[in-house]
């Protein structure tokens, strides 16, 4: 690779993102020694591989890109309630992937690994005439009777949703040019949402054994909570008027109310949907109040399948597509 060969790459940049994982051993060897989970922990393990051209653009800052690819992965561990253990990591260098590009990519990667007590333990490096590409391996630990599934959602449960909704897919078209006749202010803090999400791992280790599921949001609000119905056999009805949108997208709905279903379709918010149950409701509160999370109850499942979402007049939403397809 152009300036850096795979072993100087590993020595000079990854090397110091393993330094608080000593079963990574200076990330020396073939693999990593795991440390022995907390007394009634168990490991959750998830994986995630984002492209440029299919998950982030060419134009995304590589650091973003970097932060993004953990952030996504760490996204699936507070969906289940787990703290971050540590990642794996897999590059597979593109024909750009120049020695500016890595090092910028691990300045942004590096920022995340303090931010989140998430080291890197091990992976491998390789180059392929494609889009550059990074596949990561997150590791997360959660209380054994505390994980947080699918698939027990039951009739009568309310559905409630973190932050606010819509401002990934937004933030790509902001970028692409999409949102001309918004404010500037408004479209860079939507584009930082598409680039950088965050990912509600302290919410979702508060919300272990409280909700009876839990997704996070990365395809689509209507199609992620489509799969909580599926695993719960159950249905869900959503109030969109009750849907939280970011002062960023109420603007852009206020003045195309026709954007609304690609808000509720788009994916790339990576909040969680979880449901709770009858009379749980104001410990959800206080547990958002704690964490400094705001929550919102948009909807309720009853029996039946699939989600159905009806608008401010009570008329059910049609959908060309309920959510990102890979």
């Amino acid at each position: 690779m152009p300036g850096l060969s795979e072993f100087e790459l590993i020595e000079t940049l990854l090397k110091p993102l393993a330094e608080n994982a000593p079963g990574a051993f200076s990330l020396s060897d073939d693999a990593a020694l795991l440390p022995d989970a907390q007394q009634g922990h168990g490991y959750i393990v998830t994986k995630d591989a984002l492209a440029v051209g299919v998950h982030m653009r060419a134009e995304d800052p590589p650091g973003d890109m970097a932060r993004k690819a953990l952030r996504v992965n760490l996204s699936d561990l507070a969906a289940m309630g787990a703290h971050p253990v540590g990642f794996f990591m897999a590059l597979c260098l593109g024909q750009n992937s120049d020695e500016t590009f890595l090092r910028a990519f691990v300045t942004g990667l590096a920022d995340d690994v303090d931010i989140f007590s998430a080291p890197l333990m091990g992976g491998d490096i390789i180059r392929h005439s494609g889009p550059f590409t990074v596949t990561i391996t997150a590791i997360g630990s959660a209380p054994k009777g505390e994980v947080l599934r699918r698939n027990e959602a039951q009739t009568g449960d309310s559905l409630w949703v973190s932050g606010t909704i819509g401002d990934g897919v937004l933030g790509l078209m902001a970028a692409n040019g999409e949102l001309p006749s918004l404010s500037q202010v408004d479209q860079a803090a939507l584009i930082e949402r598409y680039r950088v999400p965050v990912p509600r791992l302290i919410l979702g280790a508060e919300l272990g054994g409280l909700a009876t599921a839990c997704i996070d949001i990365s395809d689509g609000l209507v199609s992620d909570v489509g799969h909580i119905c599926a695993a719960s056999s159950v249905g869900c009805t959503i109030d969109a008027a009750s849907v939280p949108l970011s002062s960023a997208a109420t603007a852009v709905v206020s003045s195309d109310g026709l954007v609304l279903p690609t808000l509720l379709t788009g994916g790339d918010d990576y909040e969680l949907a979880f449901a709770v149950r009858q009379g749980a409701e104001n410990d959800v509160i206080a547990i958002s109040e704690k964490v400094g999370v705001p929550v919102t109850r948009i909807g309720t499942f009853e029996s039946g399948k699939g989600v159905k979402v009806f608008d401010q007049n009570g008329k059910a939403m049609a959908f060309t597509e309920t959510g990102y397809k890979h």
